[in-house]
């Protein structure tokens, strides 16, 4: 039986995730990196991106999947993720998301400043990590 660790999802909104987990993978600023239980201690900044849990007991290739917005993640003898937002496949609106897209990228094309274009390709960003990991899920189902 594998170690395993209490993991928090929080997002100013709610209690996004709370349970047992063997493995979290996220994307911090470094790229994709995961953690498991007795990992060295340690808070790393993360950028949109998918996260991925493997809970207690689940098969070796079953995670459970998520978009994840920008944040924090606190690796102690438990593991807290502070997100801005955080939604499960069946929450994301796919059609928002290619619209909000869409916008990102047509403000880009006209932006003047460099925060305003930092902030753009954020959204830009979150709107592309909404619709792969909805479509990830989807893809996945249909196998």
């Amino acid at each position: 039986m594998a170690k395993t660790f209490k993991l928090k999802v929080i997002t100013p909104e709610r209690l996004f995730y709370l349970g047992e987990a063997e493995m979290v993978i996220v994307r911090t600023a470094g790229g994709d990196e995961g953690f498991l239980a007795n990992h060295v201690w340690g808070c790393k900044l993360l950028v949109p991106g998918e996260m991925k849990i493997k809970e207690a007991g689940a098969s070796k290739s079953e995670y459970k999947l998520a978009a994840l917005s920008e944040g924090f993640i606190n690796v102690k003898d438990s593991v807290t993720i502070y997100t801005d937002a955080a939604e499960w496949p069946d929450e994301i609106d796919v059609e928002r998301a290619e619209r909000a897209k869409e916008k990102a990228q047509a403000k880009l094309r006209q932006s003047q400043g460099k925060f305003d274009h930092m902030q753009t390709e954020i959204a830009l960003h979150k709107a592309i990590n909404r619709i792969r990991v909805k479509s990830d899920v989807y893809d996945n189902k249909k196998q």
